[in-house]
């Protein structure tokens, strides 16, 4: 029997569970702590402190000053006519202000705080800095004068395994064996220079750095040692990162619940603070009732971890087979050495070139397989135990777990490790939802409900399903490629568990998914049934696909030559997007991807005209849609010109939303060796972003609303029931249920409420919101494919 989550207290918990949870959370933050720690010290010992935590901080802070500082020394410089202003119009002057002071904070952060003594010497700093401008001036030598060879030579020789140098090196060395006049080296004395005048700016600008003398043997040596200043900075900065390091793992006893004078989720939040009701926001407003009793009850279902789906991914794991999302680390050896590598000069560069190929994609399979290889030893730490979820809110009342694994927001391989702990009897009811499950998950999500009960009917299908269950490790062809294979995996062993080996109660989470979210709360704020009706929210003998109509109703205003490929999927991210206010730019790179799919090349002026034909068509399909975003874009526009820096709404489940976004500066500095870097300036918050508050509060208004449908429908469940945002998961035996439940929620939000009007009280809009009417939100409970 489900234990009704709103009597389940934790005063029922013994004092032992509550002590053991709390050495588990002790153990998280120390573990944390020493992972923080440790990658701190690896980075240092590597050469690598630019991007530890206090690396990435200061250089964000001092960048946009050091900048500034560099073009006044540059100009200065220029009119000295000294041997130094010849090195400055030489080799200072043509390279960007931002990459120089990129480049040299690199340098400095690394060198001074590695734990090497070597590398805090003067000359062995500036050498370096001055090596790291003549290499990006270098690769953008090669770029002048032949681009389309430097992009060929990058993408096949450049691995994320290799460093900087490395990449230099591969480069040269292949384009000196091109026809193009070779690189001509800075010398020492040029690098040094360039670097000392580098340095000298950093210093200057920031006070964090000093020069010292030590003595080594009969040489004094000029070092670089950072200031008393930056050692306390950098202490302050590991304090406040470390009050955040803790490991979030599910918890082994119900967490504990949110209210507006405590703390919810772990037991040791309240000393650590680094998991608040909602995440990143400095609103912690008071909530309503509603949301708090929302996420105390979906905290209090318990899971497990199916034992079925962690067998065969360990089993996986030690045979090195990827499936879908779980990639585990693949071997690729290094071949022996030839016998004669000491003498035959041949044989030992094919023989490095073949083991620095495989380094290369052995450190690459290592990074690919970082969240496998993180999951899989969760699932070893939880394995054969019961646990719980502890949740949070974002600033528009979507729930996430805090945990990032063995969660039901996790990828489809870690969906599947997932079982409720709470089983129940299946009924003949239950067994047609597990027949959903199998089909669905298998690729056929847009069939019609028949079609995907009557899926396992058919002897094939019956029979892959029982070959998959027998010996999925010897069928993974069977199964891998579904369009979620390990769910399916996962809806193949129920199946065939309840149906031939008797088992009689379920615990498998069964998802449904609302039709195009976005639409179908545009069309209850309209009141618009021509949307509604092609988003499920009105009853049809199948479901309904906008993105097909879209793809119909644009037709004829396509490009002739692209007609034969204009079919829902080159339509689908468009009008998926378009509800979120995406732009016309954006839907061209939807579309352009579409295309290059289907090996067409897209014109420039094509893509214009595909992106205003799907736009027009949805003007003719969702016409209130449409209208609301361009009312909300319109009012807020008015609100924030008003001198209003935050909108605030009130969600029809008692949830307060603030959207507080502001300008903020950020540094794009786009390198040759080390790609595109987007730097955040530290403090840099610059008045309200209006552009940002038109683009978002029509998408954030529609999240709080989905937001809010569940947190109402969540009320009146009884059974376990997990979220993904606008999915619902449940057993498949309560399924009947919850989805009469999420039905009736929207009926009751879209009837009893107008959330568009209460939108225009809340930024007090001049005009009135675009209501069309037509739509009777109570249609909803006769819609099969609402949810589905």
């Amino acid at each position: 029997m489900y234990r009704n989550p709103l009597n389940y207290l934790p005063s029922m918990l013994t004092e032992k569970q509550i002590e053991d949870q709390q050495e588990f959370e002790r153990k998280c933050i120390s573990g944390g702590l020493e992972k923080l720690r440790n990658n701190t010290t690896k980075l240092e010992e590597k050469t690598y402190a630019s991007a530890t935590v206090y690396g990435s901080s200061f250089v964000n802070s001092i960048l946009p000053h050091l900048i500034a500082y560099i073009d006044k020394k540059k100009e200065k410089a220029k009119k000295q006519g000294a041997h130094l202003g010849v090195i400055v119009h030489k080799h200072l002057i043509p390279v960007e202000s931002d990459l120089q002071s990129l480049l040299t904070c690199k340098v400095v952060f690394d060198h001074v705080f590695s734990p090497v003594a070597k590398k805090h010497s003067v000359t062995t700093i500036v050498t370096a800095i001055g090596a790291a401008i003549e290499g990006e001036c270098q690769m953008r030598y090669y770029e002048t004068e032949c681009p389309a060879l430097l992009a060929t030579l990058k993408k096949n020789y450049w691995h994320e395994a290799k460093g900087t140098e490395s990449k230099r090196v591969s480069i040269q060395t292949l384009m000196h064996k091109t026809n193009i006049s070779p690189w001509v080296h800075w010398n020492k004395d040029t690098k040094i220079k360039v670097g000392m005048f580098l340095l000298d700016c950093l210093m200057e600008i920031s006070g964090w750095f000093e020069k010292d003398h030590i003595r080594k043997g009969n040489k004094t040596i000029k070092i670089i040692l950072p200031t008393e200043k930056v050692i306390k900075q950098q202490d302050d900065i590991m304090r406040m990162a470390e009050l955040f390091s803790p490991l979030a793992k599910p918890m082994l006893i119900p967490p504990r619940n949110w209210h507006a004078l405590q703390d919810g989720g772990y037991y040791l939040n309240d000393l650590v603070k680094c998991h608040e009701l909602i995440r990143r926001s400095k609103h912690q407003l008071i909530q309503g009732e509603i949301p708090y009793q929302f996420i105390n009850k979906i905290q209090k279902v318990s899971y497990k971890l199916n034992p079925f789906i962690v067998e065969v991914a360990k089993e996986l794991e030690e045979k090195g087979i990827s499936v879908g999302k779980f990639r585990p680390v693949i071997q690729h050896i290094i071949p022996p050495k030839p016998v004669d590598i000491a003498t035959n000069e041949q044989a030992r560069k094919e023989w490095r070139k073949s083991a620095a190929i495989a380094r290369n994609k052995q450190a690459a399979e290592v990074r690919k397989s970082c969240r496998t290889r993180m999951t899989m030893d969760v699932v070893r730490e939880f394995e054969g135990k019961e646990y719980y979820i502890p949740w949070s809110f974002d600033y528009r009342g979507r729930v996430y777990p805090i945990p990032n694994l063995l969660t039901p927001q996790d990828t489809d391989f870690g969906k599947s490790l997932i079982l409720f702990n709470e089983g129940t009897e299946i009924t003949e009811k239950g067994m047609e939802w597990i027949k959903f499950q199998l089909a669905t998950t298998y690729g056929l999500d847009k069939a019609t409900m028949k079609d995907r009960l009557e899926w396992i009917d058919d002897y094939e299908n019956k029979a892959l399903v029982e070959r998959v269950w027998r010996d999925p490790i010897g069928n993974i062809a069977d199964w891998e490629n579904a369009d979620e294979p390990w769910l399916f995996l996962a809806a193949c062993n129920e199946w065939y568990e309840l149906f031939y080996e008797h088992r009689f109660h379920t615990h498998l989470p069964v998802a449904i998914d609302a039709t195009c979210s976005g639409l179908q709360i545009l069309a209850g704020l309209a009141k618009d049934a021509s949307t509604a009706r092609m988003v499920n929210v009105l009853g049809s003998e199948k479901p309904q696909d906008a993105y097909a109509t879209i793809a119909s109703r644009s037709m004829e205003a396509i490009p002739e030559r692209l007609r034969p490929h204009w079919d829902r999927k080159a339509t689908k991210r468009c009008v998926m997007t378009i509800p979120y206010n995406a732009k016309p730019f954006s839907n061209r790179s939807y579309i352009r991807e579409a295309f290059k799919d289907k090996d067409v090349d897209v014109e420039k002026e094509e893509l214009t005209s595909c992106v205003s034909a799907v736009r027009a068509a949805m003007e003719q399909v969702v016409p209130g849609a449409m209208d609301v975003m361009k009312w909300i874009e319109k009012e807020i526009s008015r609100y924030i010109k008003a001198g209003n820096e935050e909108v605030k709404w009130l969600t029809p489940s008692g949830f307060p939303v603030t959207q507080r976004l502001m300008k903020r500066e950020t540094k794009i500095i786009q390198t040759q060796l080390m790609g595109r870097c987007r730097l955040a300036v530290a403090g840099s918050e610059a008045g309200v972003d209006l552009k940002h508050h038109k683009n978002a509060t029509a998408p954030n208004l529609i999240h709080s609303l989905d937001a809010s449908l569940l947190h109402l429908a969540v009320m009146d469940v009884d059974f376990p029931i997990a979220l993904i945002h606008d999915s619902v998961l449940c057993r498949a035996t309560d399924m009947c249920k919850l989805s009469t439940l999420v039905r009736k929620t929207y009926m009751t939000l879209f009837a009893e409420h107008e959330p568009l009007t209460d939108f225009a009280l809340a930024i007090g809009a001049e005009e009135n919101p675009p209501i069309i009417g037509d739509l009777k939100p109570e249609a909803v409970i006769d819609s099969q494919y609402f949810f589905c």
